[in-house]
């Protein structure tokens, strides 16, 4: 069981390795060589120490190659000592009860049919060996019927046998496992219920064989195991009935899924903490208060981007714990199980995954209102620079008239500068508000006659049609769409003088704006990008039409480029639909 066996113990490893079907029926018969005729002699004892010796090398508990303290390793050959020579009948069939759940324990983990096989037959030895033979000794029986003594002497070694010619797979703790294979594990709680199981039929054939007397062990027997197959019957049904009822499978999950109840509590407080709290730290705070809460929770230290503390007791056994930047301590008193190492670590993911949520919560909230300042400011921008040209215009004029055009200067000045201070006083509105978003709506007609007198230094050439006295419209949406497209077309011309401007409102069929000019026509690849984002180009198109074509949007309404052909280009603000 050490690292130092020798050549000797190496070449009894190896062979066990690759033939574990023949130290199971060697041990199988030893155990037989030792029950099977007489218990109390000398080589019957030494059946007991062979049989000890080869379920060292077989079992399943321990690999074969792991290295066992001086301590544990003596305590493990004086109890076998002391169990061959202090062994009775009731320690027998202890010890078979205990070997039969080992051996069938193993049957759900294994998946080679040949292995299984051998496994079945083993437990059936032992199993006929432990009814047939050792349980009639603990009731007492006298003696046994010569067919049944025949049968447990000489029939019952041939299964043993019949185990060894089995040629199973080597095992996976052998000195040269074979590639790819999977260990056999047993299954702890398939080998309680086996031994639980067995014990019963045991004790259920001993009460019935003193109730109905010693010449009738076969017959307890079979009753015996007729109650035993009834109940596993029941138990069956009950475990699933039919009929739409709930069965032992439903208590059984809801006691395992109650073990989780103070998760569910954490959990259904994080959720709460996570809906009304927005700052991330905040909510890393309340949540390890809660976390901390649970019983076996002694105290936790985390580390996070921003934060860091310790919140409880220190104790002696600690996990530790990372998930999406955040790195948690968990101080418990007791030994942690891998399953609340688990545990654990499915609370440090959902609490990173919650927290780093809320980070980018956080982030997009900034970035949300940095985009909304830089589109307010792209937006009063181009109103300020309408403003500025409009106070250009009107100090071009001041200096270019003469004392004969004084009167006329002045009327111009009486005209503009109030609607120039109106519109200023609504930029710096929605500067000191961004987020407001106002409607004025205004005279379609007196809006006409404003826009008229603003533009009447540029040449440019006004139409209207129908009737626009008693339309409404909305003036700041109209502002932006005449300053920016009359601007842009008034920058064709001072690059061509040629160029004619033409702005017409009609009101047959909704307000109506619409600008043309007579210069070269927009490049293609421009005019498809030109609304719909922001674009460079060198005469200034773009930023302020696409901040024109974004607030017609939100006024419900559509500006397009409805002709875009050299001595006909036309931009056209009308209502969507």
């Amino acid at each position: 069981m050490s690292q130092g066996q020798g050549p000797a113990g190496d070449r009894i490893l190896r062979l066990a390795g690759a033939h574990p079907q023949w130290v199971l029926a060697l041990m199988l018969l030893a155990l037989h060589a030792a029950l099977a005729w007489n218990i109390d002699a000398w080589w019957a004892r030494a059946m007991w120490l062979t049989h000890i010796g080869l379920f060292l090398i077989w079992q399943p508990l321990w690999r074969a190659r792991r290295e066992i303290d001086p301590w544990p390793g003596v305590a493990l050959v004086a109890a076998g000592a002391g169990f061959a020579l202090l062994v009775n009948w009731w320690l027998a069939a202890l010890w078979m009860c205990v070997l039969f759940a080992l051996i069938a324990g193993r049957v759900p983990g294994t998946g080679e049919p040949r292995e299984r096989l051998g496994t079945l037959l083993a437990s059936f030895f032992l199993l006929g060996l432990l009814l047939l033979w050792v349980v009639p000794r603990l009731g007492a029986v006298a003696a046994l019927p010569d067919l049944l003594t025949a049968v447990v002497q000489f029939l019952l070694p041939l299964v043993a046998l019949a185990v060894g010619l089995i040629r199973a797979p080597a095992q996976p703790h052998a000195p040269a496992p074979q590639p790819g294979r999977s260990p056999v594990v047993v299954d702890l709680v398939y080998s309680m219920l086996l031994l639980l199981l067995v014990v019963v039929l045991v004790l259920g054939s001993i009460v019935l064989g003193s109730v109905l007397g010693e010449e009738n062990h076969l017959f307890a027997l079979a009753q015996a195991l007729i109650a035993t197959a009834a109940l596993l019957v029941a138990l069956s049904w009950l475990w699933n009935p039919r009929g739409g009822f709930g069965g032992l499978s439903q208590v059984m999950s809801w006691h395992l899924l109650s073990v989780g109840l103070p998760f569910e509590n954490w959990m259904r407080s994080l959720a709460l903490l996570a809906e009304h709290q927005r700052d991330p730290e905040r909510f890393l705070q309340g949540a390890i208060a809660e976390l901390s809460r649970l019983p076996w929770v002694a105290g936790v230290q985390w580390s996070a981007a921003d934060s860091a503390g310790t919140l409880g007791v220190t104790a002696r056994h600690r996990i530790e714990l990372s998930a999406r930047g955040l790195t948690l301590e968990l101080y418990t008193s007791m030994q942690p199980t891998p399953a609340l190492n688990l545990h654990a670590a499915l609370l440090a993911r959902l609490l990173g995954d919650f927290y780093d949520a809320k980070r980018r919560e956080q982030r997009e909230r900034k970035h949300a209102y940095a985009h909304a300042i830089h589109e307010t400011g792209a937006r009063l921008t181009h109103d300020v620079k309408n403003l500025l040209q409009s106070l250009q215009a009107l100090c071009a004029a001041a200096e270019s008239s003469d004392g004969e055009r004084a009167v006329e200067l002045q009327k111009l000045m009486r005209r503009q500068l109030p609607q120039i201070a109106q519109r200023l006083e609504r930029t710096l509105e929605k500067l000191a508000r961004p987020q407001l978003r106002t409607m004025t709506m205004v005279d379609a007609g007196h809006w006409w006659q404003s826009l008229q007198r603003r533009a009447a230094q540029d040449g440019v050439h006004f139409s209207s049609q129908g009737v626009l006295d008693g339309v409404a419209l909305p003036q700041e949406l109209f502002d932006s769409a005449a300053d920016n497209l009359l601007q842009n077309a008034l920058v064709k011309r001072q690059l061509d003088a040629a160029v004619a401007v033409r702005i017409e409102l009609s009101a047959l069929d909704g307000v109506r704006l619409s600008v043309m000019d007579s210069g070269a026509a927009i490049e293609p690849a421009l005019a498809e990008r030109l609304l719909a984002e922001p674009v460079e180009s060198r005469n200034g198109l773009g930023v302020g039409l696409y901040q024109v074509a974004q607030l017609a949007i939100e006024h419900g309404h559509d500006l397009q480029l409805s002709s875009n052909q050299a001595g006909a280009v036309q931009f056209t603000l009308k209502p969507a639909g």
